[in-house]
């Protein structure tokens, strides 16, 4: 699509780290190239040492400016004061586009932008909910609250742009057909990131790179590895690398299960850094939407397994051996087993980066959400 107006663009979310930073970061870098002016606002308190290095890098591309204030992640009357703050920061930057991230910046931005445009201003609010309140199970009391807050915002919204197919089915089936256009966007990877990943000398058996709480899984990737370490006479190893509210849990896990000399901890670090770690990279998840480093791991060329859940069928569509029965501590196991020793693993890993290609490109995916900001306007 042909450039005709040079955008000023907003990307509003609540936690600087994982697939939604990642997704941003892609979109400001590409958008920066097309002379857009481009702004951030999101979590004054998520993120460490690794998040400050990745803003360091993109901060030259941010015209419209760098803005952080606090964001919990759970709603609660603070988030009147919250909602006031982000307001006056947005009033100042005049964005054409607000694009938000997420359910907490999600709200914040479409109840933001809806009030920018009272005077007349046609600020064009775009939401992609990255999983998020989609999660919840549609049966349970939060998740009926979460269901109908997305529905009332719906209104407020120009346009829903989801990153799977198994996003958009589900937000049919939890929140409703949706009444705003829509728009199916995949997350794209750069050409560099389909380069192979050369293993260090040393190498664990398994990798767990992510966030570190319940929902991506690390927790049942400790119990399995440690059911099948034992069963291989305490020979095997293992990486975790991430950050997250629940990681000194984890470490405590270890202990218990008397593998703590068997995994090393690690805060989190660029993801093909940590690739290098071990042989074969587990995504436990509980749930997911479409998982960045499923696609950077594959990308790289690296022998992966992963659970059955969200966006990743999506991914393996020809390959169901890959991925096992998610929160199913046993499944994950036996997949773990299967992957050990396994000589035909990096030629199917090759192979599965090259039909990846084909299809999860970063160039197409910011042309599609392009289309996606000049039809909303």
């Amino acid at each position: 699509m042909e450039i005709d107006r040079k955008l000023r663009i907003v990307h509003c979310f609540r936690s600087p780290v994982g697939g939604i930073f990642r997704h941003v970061r892609d979109l400001v870098e590409i958008q920066n190239d097309q002379n857009m002016d481009i702004g951030i606002l999101c979590d004054s308190s998520t993120g460490g040492e690794h998040e400050e290095k990745l803003f360091e890098e993109i901060r030259p591309s941010l015209k419209l400016g760098l803005h952080r204030i606090p964001m919990r992640r759970a709603i609660t009357p603070g988030d009147l004061v919250t909602l006031y703050n982000a307001y006056k920061k947005l009033k100042n930057l005049n964005p054409d586009i607000l694009h938000s991230h997420g359910s907490k910046g999600g709200a914040y931005a479409r109840l933001i932008g809806s009030l920018l445009r009272m005077p007349g201003n046609k600020t064009a609010r775009i939401y992609c909910p990255h999983g998020g309140s989609i999660h919840y199970d549609a049966s349970s009391m939060k998740g009926k609250l979460f269901f109908f807050l997305e529905r009332s915002l719906e209104m407020m919204t120009d346009r829903l742009v989801f990153v799977s197919r198994y996003e958009q089915e589900s937000y049919r089936e939890k929140v409703g057909i949706p009444g705003c256009p829509t728009s199916l966007v995949y997350n794209g990877l750069r050409e560099s990131e389909f380069d192979a990943v050369s293993m260090d000398e040393k190498a664990a058996d398994f990798l767990y790179i992510g966030m570190m709480r319940d929902l991506k899984g690390p927790d049942l990737f400790l119990d399995a590895f440690a059911s099948l370490n034992a069963k291989s006479g305490n020979k095997l190893n293992a990486h975790m690398v991430g950050d997250g509210p629940d990681k000194e849990k984890y470490v405590q896990q270890a202990c218990r299960l008397n593998i703590a000399d068997r995994v090393s901890f690690h805060d989190a670090m660029p993801a093909r850094k940590a690739f290098r770690l071990a042989r074969t990279i587990v995504v436990p998840s509980r749930a997911e939407s479409m998982p960045y480093i499923v696609l950077e791991a594959v990308a790289a060329q690296l022998p992966i397994i992963a659970a059955r859940v969200g966006g990743i069928p999506e991914i393996f569509s020809d390959e169901p051996d890959v991925m096992f029965e998610p929160d199913n501590m046993n499944a994950l196991e036996n997949a773990m087993a299967k992957n050990l020793g396994n000589p035909n693993l990096i030629g199917l890993a090759k192979k599965r980066s090259e039909v990846l290609k084909q299809r999860f490109s970063v160039d197409v995916m910011a042309k599609s959400i392009e289309a996606a900001y000049f039809a909303s306007l």
